[in-house]
């Protein structure tokens, strides 16, 4: 059916009530009306929906939408309808329906009534509704969130493969429209050849969203961060993505406490709790959803100004799409993603015992989300390239909305190793990965470099002068500006483009890089500000520092324990950051809980009130970042076991912890005030002289450090576990 440019525009205003389209819906109407197999890559907030909403209405018979999920599907079906005049207008077909609901629902697609019918792709692949579907008239097939067909993709559904031979099943000679907010060449490329569409045309959008602004952080105290960050920007809404259940709840319930209007969202709630939820959100009754990935498909909140990503995404695809919707509506938006390598190592683990392919694409898919996190070069500009398209980081729309751009890191000369470097990725015939010719430069004989004799290569060593990082930072680069090529394929096997060969034959005359950000020295310099009694963060408060010592001194002779009984070095030090004034307040300070606030606490709010009174000092707003009682049932199980006398390591077996985590569990638990029992393991465990040559040792100590004690005592005779087991003991005895 063809369709006038009038009449275009007529129907968009009839049933929308828009004056015109937006960026390139007209001519993907046009196609689709034309009969044409259509491709749409288009960015949230593009106006995908609309591409197959207006010619549903428009052509005769009834539309299939083939949509992931059954949340989405709903909104979508209450979107068109709030169009039209008849509820019927749309239906969705999912195992949510009762008999009676699918009964009229087949009724009105019959009688021509029904535009857009939406279904998941295990729903059109029962036989019942396939042979309802070969009775009725079908316009068009449109299949939503596309990249679900590729392992590639972020969102990979094995049913979505199976499309294709379904829609044969009907009517092979349906047109086919498939739809997509983010894809990267090969999943584009896995989508037309899974649905049979190669000769489709392709419409495909610019992914750049000027008006989001990218940043990583290294996860340091990142409650704290989020609180500040969220406290600064009062009222405005946002999305908090976390990759576990518990890790929401976690966050969610540390932010409600902290006076933030917050809720959780992920699929372990009933349909019921999460509708609330997100309509709560939708209405503006809280300020946050702290969620896992399975919120936001289809939510269409055009205000949402900052977007969290608590945890490291698992692709790049996933977080465009998360960060995607913030700013919607062309207003702020702040996209904030916390970085800690160890949480990729997680993802790695989770991935062991996969099939072999698997674990291969997602490793791949993850090394791209770390080089985007550690690159120092515009992330936009990294973005953009991930997906296909070039940009220009000097003027081009967005540039200086990120994090690198803003404070760029050092800049040095490479030329010469960037010669090194392609004379190694040719020298290697270009059939190999990143870290093994990184691993040959610098001439670290790993088992794989062995096996390839690269060690007696000329090429080994070769670059030994120069930093590994560096040589990280050079190839991301070089694959940014489009020197070599990841093949995908492959699995991430480095290629020489033609740009890259007219670099070998003429190279020019320099080549600047900027050092990747190294986060894994941040957060370890962190950790020593936290740990280290004898380092101080620059907020520290060394004055005060100094009075809560001799405080602390002279408590511990009035009571005859050893100073770090009654707060330890990096407790002292959070109050000279904070200044608590309250014995709640101090509840939350790190390594205080309940029980040490109230035994101790009283005399070290009085000096802290009266300092900061005397010395007009402002307290800082995160100070206040109050704790959550930790109520779950992993804590308690432990207290009842050992109230019960079950063995320690087969109360972490029934956990599934390994003991060390137990031993850290049981830490915070005596930290917190709780007094422990544990004799009835430690008496069968570690013989009598022992714990009473520890004990004196605590006593006498200046600092309860592992590593002190070790020293002291003597490596030979005593293991790490046991000394910790014995400290737990005496700070139960002792402290509580």
């Amino acid at each position: 059916m063809k369709t006038t440019i009038m009449s275009l525009d007529e129907a968009l205003k009839e049933f929308f009530g828009f004056d015109s389209f937006k960026g390139m819906q007209r001519d993907v109407v046009q196609s689709v009306l034309d009969g044409k197999d259509t491709f749409v890559i288009m960015p949230t907030g593009g106006g995908k929906s609309l591409c197959y909403q207006l010619p549903a209405l428009i052509e005769d018979g009834t539309a299939i939408v083939i949509s992931p999920l059954i949340a989405l599907m709903k909104n979508q079906v209450d979107s068109i309808r709030s169009f039209g005049s008849n509820d019927n207008i749309a239906h969705f077909l999912n195992s949510s329906l009762n008999k009676t609901e699918i009964t009229q629902v087949k009724s009105d697609v019959t009688n021509g009534f029904t535009k857009m019918l939406y279904l998941a792709p295990e729903s059109l692949n029962k036989q019942e509704n396939l042979d309802f579907l070969k009775s009725v008239k079908i316009s068009f097939v449109a299949v939503d969130e596309a990249h679900c067909i590729s392992e590639w993709g972020h969102d990979f559904r094995p049913e979505y493969r199976r499309i294709k031979e379904m829609i044969k099943g009907i009517d092979a000679t349906i047109p086919v429209m498939a739809l997509t907010a983010t894809a990267t060449p090969k999943v584009q490329s896995d989508i037309q050849k899974n649905l049979a569409m190669t000769d489709a045309k392709v419409f495909k959008a610019s992914f750049n969203r000027p008006n989001l602004f990218y940043e990583v952080r290294p996860k340091i105290e990142p409650e704290k961060q989020l609180i500040r960050y969220i406290k600064e920007h009062e009222g405005k809404s946002g999305i908090i993505y976390c990759l576990s259940r518990k890790k929401v709840e976690e966050i969610a319930e540390t932010l409600q406490v902290n006076g933030i209007k917050a809720l959780p969202y992920h699929a372990g709630f009933d349909a019921n709790t999460r509708s609330r939820h997100q309509d709560m959100f939708l209405m503006e009754d809280v300020d946050v959803i702290v969620a896992t990935i399975a919120f936001g498909m289809g939510i269409d909140k055009p205000d949402v100004r900052f977007v969290v990503h608590y945890d490291i995404p698992k692709s790049l695809e996933g977080y465009y799409q998360e960060t995607g919707r913030a700013g919607r509506d062309g207003g702020e938006g702040r996209c904030i993603a916390f970085y800690d390598y160890k949480d990729v190592e997680k993802l790695e683990k989770f991935m062991n015992g996969k099939p072999i392919a698997e674990q291969e694409v997602g490793r791949q898919l993850l090394d791209e989300v770390v080089s985007y996190a550690e690159t120092a070069i515009s992330r936009r500009k990294f973005l953009l390239n991930y997906f296909g398209e070039s940009w220009d980081e000097i003027n081009g729309d967005g540039a200086n909305m990120d994090d690198n751009s803003v404070n760029p890191k050092e800049a040095v000369e490479f030329i010469s190793e960037m010669k090194v470097l392609f004379k190694a990725v040719k020298g290697m015939k270009e059939r190999f990965k990143s870290k093994h010719i990184i691993n040959v430069l610098v001439g670290n004989n790993t088992s794989e470099v062995s096996t390839y004799r690269h060690n007696t290569s000329e090429l080994f060593g070769i670059g030994k002068e120069t930093d590994p990082k560096m040589w990280m930072a050079a190839l991301r680069q070089a694959i940014v500006k489009g020197y070599l090529l990841k093949d995908i394929e492959t699995y991430g096997v480095l290629k020489i483009t033609e740009k890259g060969r007219d670099f070998m034959t003429n190279p020019p005359d320099s080549f600047i890089i900027h050092k990747d950000h190294d986060y894994i020295s941040q957060l370890k310099n962190a950790e020593d500000v936290t740990v280290n009694p004898k380092s101080s963060g620059a907020a520290m408060d060394e004055v005060l520092l100094k009075l809560l010592k001799e405080l602390r001194k002279k408590i511990s002779k009035q009571k005859n324990v050893p100073p770090f009984v009654v707060f330890q070095d990096p407790s002292l030090q959070d109050m000279a950051n904070h200044y608590p004034i309250t014995i709640d307040e101090l509840k939350n300070i790190q390594g205080v809980g309940s029980g040490k606030a109230i035994k101790f606490g009283k005399p070290f709010i009085e000096l802290i009130s009266n300092y900061v009174d005397e010395n007009e000092i402002e307290r800082t707003q995160d100070m206040v970042v109050k704790s959550v009682v930790n109520k779950s049932g992993r804590k308690v199980y432990i207290i009842q076991g050992i109230d019960r006398k079950i063995p320690l390591n087969d109360i972490a077996k029934t956990k599934g912890m390994e003991f060390d985590e137990l031993l850290e569990e049981l830490e915070h638990i005596v930290d917190s005030g709780t007094r422990l029992n544990i004799d009835y393991y430690i008496n069968d465990e570690i013989d009598e002289d022992k714990q009473e040559e520890v004990h004196d040792y605590f006593m006498e100590a200046e600092s309860s450090d592992i590593e002190e004690a070790l020293d002291e005592l003597g490596g030979d005779d005593y293991t790490p576990e046991e000394l910790r087991l014995l400290r737990i003991k005496f700070m139960s005895e002792i402290a509580n």
